[in-house]
């Protein structure tokens, strides 16, 4: 499984530990992923999902999962929120 969020792409990215003396070695940020489940309105599911903490406050925020998955960029979703987010679109169409 990957350390990445399936909603925003957020992933680890690299920098250094920075000692005393001005030493530097690599280190991995590692971003705050949760596992949640979220309900989709228009579908009337549960879906299990691992996410940042930003991105569910953000899914908060633009008031509930179809609604942040229909405004959201394709290139940044995971292919499972992808699927999920073409579902959304035709259930909202019809």
């Amino acid at each position: 499984m990957s350390r990445s969020c399936e909603l925003t792409g957020k992933g680890v990215q690299s920098g250094n530990n920075v000692s005393h003396a001005n030493n530097k070695t690599k280190r991995k940020f590692l971003p705050n992923l949760c596992n949640v489940t979220l309900i989709s309105d228009s579908l009337g599911q549960r879906f299990r999902l691992r996410v940042s903490a930003a991105a569910l406050r953000s899914v908060e925020h633009r008031g509930g999962l179809d609604a942040f998955l229909l405004k959201a960029d394709e290139n940044e979703l995971s292919m499972r929120a992808r699927l999920l987010r073409r579902q959304i679109a035709k259930k909202a169409a019809a």
